[in-house]
C-alpha cells in the first residue's frame, strides 16, 4: 500500500544500498594477496562475517570501543582459522581495510533505479552507524552521495542506532517530521525497531527472507519499495 503521507525517506547505507559483504570480501582479498598470501579469503570470510556482526552489536550498544571493534573482529577471525598473527600485523590490516574498503563500490541491485525514482518525489537522507570519513567516501565513490539531502552518522549524533537520539538528530538536521518520515534498513533491531521506537515508520530490507512478525513492513529487493513509495 502506498504511503501517501511520506515526505522524507531515510536509508541505512551498509547492507541496504551499499553492498558491504561483497565490497568487504574484495578488500580482504586485496590485503591478503599483498601481505598474507597463505590466508584463503573465502575461508576467512566464513569466520569473519558472523564475528563482525557480533562485534558490531556490542559496539552498537557501547559495550566495546571503536578500537576494540577494529581489533577484535580481526583477532577472533584469525584465531578461528588457527592463523598466527601479531597485534602489529592486525593493526596494519585494520588500517589497510579502512583505506581500501571505499575503493570497492558495488551497490545492491536496483539502487540507482530506486534512487532515480524516489529523488523527484521525496527528500532522501542517510542514517548510518558507520565511521564518518569512511561512509562519506563510500557515498562519493559509489556516485550516490548527490541523491541525499542530509547524512547523519553516529559520530555526529553522539549515539548509535537504535538509540532514539540519533533519529531525532537526523530529523532535526533534515527539518523533517516524524509523522511524514520513514526509515529503510537491513537491521530489524537498529533500523526498524529503532525507528519505530523513535516514532518513525519503517520498512525492513529483508534480502535474506528471514521470517518476521506480520506487522513489520518488508521488502526482499530494493525495487519493491515502489509498492510503498
Amino acid at each position: 500500500m502506498k504511503q501517501t503521507h511520506i515526505k522524507d525517506v531515510f536509508f541505512d547505507l551498509d547492507h541496504t544500498l551499499w553492498d558491504f559483504d561483497k565490497n568487504s570480501e574484495l578488500t580482504f582479498e586485496t590485503i591478503f594477496n599483498k601481505n598474507h598470501p597463505t590466508v584463503e579469503t573465502k575461508r576467512f570470510i566464513e569466520k569473519y562475517v558472523p564475528i563482525n556482526q557480533e562485534c558490531w552489536k556490542l559496539y552498537q550498544y557501547d559495550k566495546i570501543t571503536h578500537e576494540e571493534l577494529r581489533y577484535n573482529r580481526l583477532k577472533h577471525s584469525f584465531d578461528a582459522l588457527n592463523y598466527s598473527i601479531s597485534d602489529e600485523e592486525i593493526d596494519a590490516i585494520a588500517n589497510d581495510y579502512i583505506k581500501y574498503l571505499p575503493e570497492n563500490n558495488h551497490l545492491f541491485d536496483g539502487t540507482i533505479e530506486l534512487l532515480d525514482y524516489l529523488k523527484p518525489k521525496y527528500n532522501l537522507h542517510i542514517i548510518t552507524n558507520g565511521f564518518a570519513d569512511v561512509q562519506f567516501k563510500k557515498l562519493n565513490n559509489s556516485k550516490i552521495g548527490s541523491y541525499f539531502h542530509t547524512i547523519t552518522n553516529s559520530e555526529m549524533a553522539g549515539v548509535k542506532k537504535p538509540n532514539p537520539v540519533i533519529f531525532d538528530y537526523a530529523l532535526d538536521l533534515a527539518k523533517a517530521k516524524k509523522q511524514s518520515s520513514i526509515m529503510i534498513g537491513d537491521s530489524l533491531d537498529a533500523d526498524v525497531q529503532g525507528a519505530l521506537d523513535a516514532g518513525l515508520d519503517a520498512i525492513y530490507f529483508n534480502e535474506s527472507k528471514i521470517k518476521v512478525e506480520h506487522h513489520i513492513k518488508q521488502i526482499n529487493h530494493l525495487l519493491e519499495l515502489k509498492k510503498y513509495l
